[in-house]
């Protein structure tokens, strides 16, 4: 895409602010030489590789990304033979160690098969672990690039020493700067340095009391650094030492940079995958911070954008606005006043193509759908006022000229003010010669344009729409809403009325007003005024819609509450009513045991039938309960009750079907919306069940249709979405499913809160989850049914 394009609709303060979450120079590099792309297999794989990372981001809150350098030119600089620095060494350590760690941290995901991370986990397959080779530089390098006498054992021998032969030059100086003239003879009881060699601050007067050399002297001469001639030969062992030291330091950074060039290749892979993770994640964030979601991305030239912001706006300031083209029709003609929000939108439509081919998500709420265009073309000018002069019209036609040139039917065209900046009549003529040479050559058009004569040019030619932006009269100022199918009108009498022009004076303005033109207004204004009304239409009818629901679910709680106090207090009674036949059997059988015992000691002539006969007399004695609120009897001839009878609930007196047996002598039954438990005595047999197909099948409305196990819900505004899960779980229960899944994608949350909310308080969800990662993961709800 032309550079002149992407300024122009200001991806490069996009680039800007996606800087900002880079978290390294690797990173950064790949942001600031990001472009959008123009192959549709690229794009989609771009957009799944920042879902990715998007879903990690929300699920981790953070990713591990600290501690990366750009250490090729280390890597190469070994490879040439050349011998690296300390500090080298701590970058590849760190850059090593960093690449460990986000490697562990995307196994740890992948094997906790929270979300499946394809694409990231086949990045991180390909960075090597070479522990190993950063063990052995921390053992020879600290953090602050300071060779350790780990190192090697020969570094510690000489170290040792060192330090011993430092140890007896300070002991001999310090020796000097104690005695009992060192206060006359010395400038300053101290020992310093000077050209690497220990030395005592001597008065210029006291140069020949201890022999040596003279190193420096202060700026007044006074002062002469001198190395007494008895430390002369320690200072010199001291300098082999340190000499000693310095070429094995050299030897052991030489072994390790063999080491960093052996490996060069992993190395280099590590930084390249690195960057790319960095990269990948600086666009979730960024995404994140906007609000942004997954656009679909399609190559059929469709762009459906809802809620469409534009990222370089603050979002509590934007006006959210739904734009749609393609589908339908192919150009769109934006009309109405200055600075009514026109301009942004053809930038936010821009814009939001741009960064969703460059692998962005983009603001706008899920379900969004963006084409591939091959060329983007923007003719935009800051210039808004009609005072335009000959040399902007000029300009804005010699970049009309070079988009007529190269624009086909892969090409987006954005259009702002189309033909203005010269006479009225003739610009109008030209603008519409101009989108129609655009629109037949099968490109897509939005343009904006202050020409009456435009507003009929959407209803004079198929696959043209109108639009206009709002403006609020009352307030004198706009709304930003982009209204489409609606074409803008002229404000000018209700502004000047407004702000106090004389009626006389508007009345005669409106006399030279053609009869067409006043008509094309008051029809203008009729669709302003219908649009209004079924927007506080729908408004209301949403309330009373909320209301309605809230409502359902109250009496849907209460109705399930009275059922279950009912099956409470029919157990409690029968419960109690049990042990009381409990008790009355067991005095029975007490009183016949003792009947027995007497009969046994001849104490009473009692014959053995009728101590059954007494027995059975008293069983019969035992009290039968009733099993229902009505004393309904069920027909004498007792039938076999199978699933999917029809019956009759003689409690309710309501008609229901059986779904299955839940004990010995009770049933569920499905009643309407509502399944309960039913004991046997309490049914009445209607007819048998109906031969039904092998598929689970649900009735409405008297036919019969299949259910899906699945209900897709992406697109979909909060309440349809609410509207089409109650029916959808209807018909799932009465196709008798135990489980089904609601897919609601991921995008801000929102519409998978509400649809998750509305289902724990539904009457046949028995319990609800997050899809697992091979079903949908967080996209996708899973119910299980009652």
């Amino acid at each position: 895409m032309f550079e002149k394009v992407l300024k122009t609709l200001e991806f490069d303060k996009i680039k800007s602010l996606l800087l900002e979450f880079a978290s390294s120079s690797l990173g950064a590099d790949k942001i600031k030489s990001l472009l959008p792309s123009t192959s549709y297999d690229e794009v989609v794989k771009l957009q799944e590789e920042t879902d990715e990372a998007a879903s990690v981001i929300r699920l981790k809150g953070n990713v591990p990304l600290s501690g990366i350098y750009d250490i090729r030119p280390h890597v190469k600089r070994s490879e040439i033979g050349g011998i690296l620095s300390p500090n080298d060494f701590v970058q590849i350590a760190s850059t090593i160690h960093a690449s460990r760690v986000i490697k562990h941290f995307i196994e740890d995901i992948t094997d906790s098969k929270d979300i499946l991370i394809p694409i990231l986990v086949k990045k991180s397959d390909g960075m090597s672990i070479l522990t190993p080779l950063e063990h052995e530089i921390k053992n020879a390098v600290d953090e602050n690039g300071e060779v350790l006498d780990s190192a090697s054992t020969e570094l510690r021998h000489i170290r040792q020493q060192l330090r011993a032969n430092e140890s007896r030059v300070r002991e001999k100086l310090e020796g000097y700067i104690r005695s009992k003239n060192a206060q006359k003879m010395l400038s300053d009881a101290i020992v310093t340095i000077r050209n690497d060699r220990y030395v005592i601050p001597v008065k210029q007067e006291y140069r020949g009391h201890y022999g040596g050399i003279v190193h420096d002297q202060s700026s007044s001469g006074q002062t002469l650094f001198i190395e007494p001639q008895s430390i002369v030969q320690l200072n010199n062992q001291l300098r082999e030492f340190k000499l000693k030291e310095q070429q094995e330091i050299e030897k052991i950074l030489q072994a390790l940079t063999v080491e960093i060039a052996a490996a060069s290749h992993e190395l280099l892979e590590i930084v390249r995958i690195m960057g790319e993770l960095d990269f990948i994640f600086a666009k979730a964030k960024f995404g994140a911070s906007i609000k942004a979601t997954k656009p679909k991305v399609n190559d059929n030239g469709i762009v459906k954008l809802f809620k469409a912001r534009h990222p370089l706006l603050a979002m509590d300031e934007a006006v959210a606005n739904d734009i749609a083209i393609g589908e339908n029709y192919s150009t769109i003609v934006i009309t109405g006043p200055n600075t009514g929000g026109k301009t942004v939108t053809l930038k936010t439509i821009g814009i939001c193509t741009i960064m969703a081919q460059a692998g962005l998500q983009i603001p706008t709420l899920d379900g969004s759908e963006i084409n591939v265009f091959k060329q983007v073309f923007a003719d935009i000018g800051d210039e808004q006022s009609i005072e335009q002069s000959l040399s902007t019209f000029s300009s804005h036609m010699v970049n009309i000229v070079e988009i007529l040139k190269l624009v086909d039917h892969e090409s987006l065209v954005l259009f702002d003010e189309l033909g203005a900046g010269t006479d009225p009549q003739e610009g109008a003529a030209l603008a519409i010669s101009i989108l129609d040479e655009v629109y037949n050559r099968g490109a897509k058009v939005i343009a904006t344009t202050h020409y009456p004569e435009l507003k009929a040019y959407g209803y004079n030619r198929e696959g043209v729409m109108n639009a206009s932006v709002e403006f609020n009269v009352e307030t004198l100022s706009p709304t930003y809403k982009l209204l489409i199918g609606v074409p803008g009108r002229s404000n000018a009498f209700e502004i000047s009325k407004r702000l106090g022009l004389n009626d006389a004076v508007i009345e005669h303005a409106r006399s030279y007003i053609g009869a067409d033109t006043n008509e094309v207004e008051n029809m203008i204004a009729s669709l302003e005024q219908s649009r209004r009304l079924a927007e506080e239409e729908r408004l209301e009818a949403n309330e009373l819609m909320k209301s309605a629901d809230k409502l359902h679910k109250d009496l849907q709680k209460q109705m399930i509450e009275f059922y279950e106090q009912r099956d409470k207090m029919y157990e409690k009674a029968e419960a109690k009513a049990a042990k009381v036949v409990d008790k009355a059997k067991s005095e029975a059988e007490e009183i016949i045991h003792d009947l027995r015992k007497l009969q046994q000691n001849k104490k009473a002539e009692i014959k053995e039938h009728e101590l059954i006969e007494a027995r059975k007399r008293l069983e019969g004695a035992a009290p039968e309960l009733e099993k229902t609120s009505k004393s309904v009897k069920r027909s004498a001839s007792k039938h076999e009750f199978a699933a999917g009878d029809e019956v009759k609930v003689l409690s309710f007196d309501q008609k229901g079907h059986l779904v299955e047996r839940v004990s010995r002598n009770e049933w569920q039954v499905q009643i309407g919306i509502m399944k309960m438990k039913v004991k046997e005595s309490d049914l009445e047999f209607i007819k048998g069940k109906q031969k039904v197909e092998t598929k689970p099948l649900a009735t409405v409305k008297g036919r019969d249709y299949h259910v899906s196990l699945e209900l897709d819900l992406r697109g979909e505004r909060y309440e349809g979405a609410l509207i089409r899960v109650e029916k959808y779980l209807d018909d799932a229960v009465l196709a008798g499913y135990p489980r089904v899944s609601i897919i609601h994608g991921k995008g801000t949350g929102a519409l998978r809160q509400g649809v998750q909310e509305y289902l724990k308080n539904h009457r046949n969800v028995k319990r609800i989850r997050f899809g697992e990662a091979g079903e949908g993961g967080s996209g996708v709800t899973v119910v299980e049914l009652k």
